[in-house]
């Protein structure tokens, strides 16, 4: 981790605020609304508290879920009962109802009564079962998550791995061979690859080295930072990921996700930070990682940071082409530039770790119902009706939110 803050009066409260919202706010809702009595995560939670259980429930939010109250477990020791209870629920889920027992993986949904209703192994999902297991397990100690973590890293590794090319495929059938469509969502294209699941499948494996240090992981983590620094980030006209690719790593499109720019930044370095403590001594890798964090940060505050702090969704390199401000942006947008801070000591950077901040305080947190709004128009309005209009649902969770808090707490003195 970069440096931490100390003697910053600004960034103190910062950190206070972040604790008081993770704890008083995010934790809380989600302990009581994820899951029914039975531990079954509901479909959706929508923003005036409504259940709509006709929803398919989705392997990445019981993992997201499980990461979350791990992490929280670990750093609030005081609370550390209950919110491992709720991380039980969700292991429970993902090692139970949403695991494949005859061909290994999670499933990616599974419809109201359990039964499986998309059976694909979507490369996304197991990245995100990866990174929930390996936290529950340095948490807990429990055998059976380390043995599930590591099951789902052989798989990716025997199956996802594009070994002549670099990167990670974006999804396979149920038994891990070819699969027509591939397509994470259904705003997302058809490809062999994109940097959506390159980069989480690089935050998995980040944590995974942290927790078990074992040196093919450090292998496959140092391999995947440098083909997403040669091929996922581009230079001109501005520092920026392209989204999907086919095979060969060409890109088939001109998007710029702000949102997912501002998050690789502090990915990115957190990545080379693990392989550094993992014994990796590669001068030249460090230093490309450092500007690529540098220079996205830069790139989100010039081209896609509106006047109010928030990061609009996204863009073109000729400009902004959707202004709507979604939640989860402004959460990175907090630990990237509270990051960049850190790494380089820049005022800019820590300005719009600030801005952001407020911006989430005055606009995002739903002050009546609790948790915060998925998506805003770019006044700062509330989308009512949206597709995303929920609290919880298979894109809503506690993952970027509650990290943004547990991150700007550790991040602080």
């Amino acid at each position: 981790m970069p440096q931490i803050v100390v003697g910053d009066a600004a960034l103190t409260e910062l950190k206070a605020r972040a604790r008081a919202e993770l704890v008083n706010d995010i934790l809380p809702f989600w302990t009581e609304h994820a899951f029914d009595d039975a531990g079954w995560l509901r479909g959706a939670v929508l923003d005036d508290l409504t259940i709509d259980n006709s929803r398919p429930r989705h392997s990445v939010i019981a993992a997201r879920t499980l990461w979350t109250f791990a992490v929280a477990a670990r750093d609030l020791a005081e609370r550390r009962d209950e919110l491992t209870a709720v991380g039980q629920a969700s292991l429970n889920l993902l090692l139970g109802d949403f695991w494949d027992e005859s061909e290994g993986g999670v499933y990616w949904a599974l419809n109201p009564d359990r039964s499986v209703a998309a059976d694909r192994k979507q490369v996304y999902a197991q990245a995100f079962a990866i990174y929930g297991l390996a936290q529950w397990y340095e948490l807990t100690g429990a055998e059976r998550a380390r043995e599930a973590a590591w099951e789902l890293f052989t798989l990716l590794e025997g199956h996802a791995r594009d070994r002549s090319r670099g990167g990670y495929l974006e999804a396979l059938s149920r038994t891990w061979g070819p699969l027509e469509n591939t397509a994470l969502s259904d705003k997302d294209m058809s490809v062999p690859k994109s940097m959506n699941t390159n980069l989480h499948v690089l935050e998995a494996y980040t944590t995974l080295l942290r927790v078990t240090g074992d040196p093919r992981v450090r292998e496959a983590l140092h391999e995947l930072l440098a083909v997403s620094l040669e091929h996922i980030l581009v230079l001109t006209p501005f520092a920026h990921c392209e989204l999907f690719f086919d095979a060969d790593w060409n890109s088939q499109v001109d998007t710029v996700s702000y949102g997912h720019d501002i998050e690789a930044s502090w990915l990115l370095w957190d990545a080379w930070e693990a392989l550094a403590a993992a014994g990796i001594d590669d001068g030249k890798l460090e230093e490309r990682t450092r500007s690529a964090a540098l220079l996205l940060a830069d790139a989100v505050r010039a081209h896609g940071l509106d006047d109010d702090g928030a990061v609009m969704y996204e863009g073109t390199p000729q400009g902004v082409v959707n202004d709507q401000k979604h939640w989860w942006p402004q959460a990175e947008g907090v630990v990237g530039w509270l990051n960049a801070f850190q790494i380089a000591g820049r005022a800019e950077d820590r300005a719009a770790a600030l801005g952001a901040w407020d911006f989430i305080e005055d606009k995002v947190i739903d002050r009546e119902h609790g948790e915060w709004f998925a998506e805003l128009e770019r006044d700062g309005s509330v989308r009512v009706g949206a597709q995303g209009d929920v609290k919880i649902g298979p894109w809503k969770c506690p993952y970027h939110n509650a990290r943004a808090c547990l991150e700007v707490m550790r991040r602080i003195a």
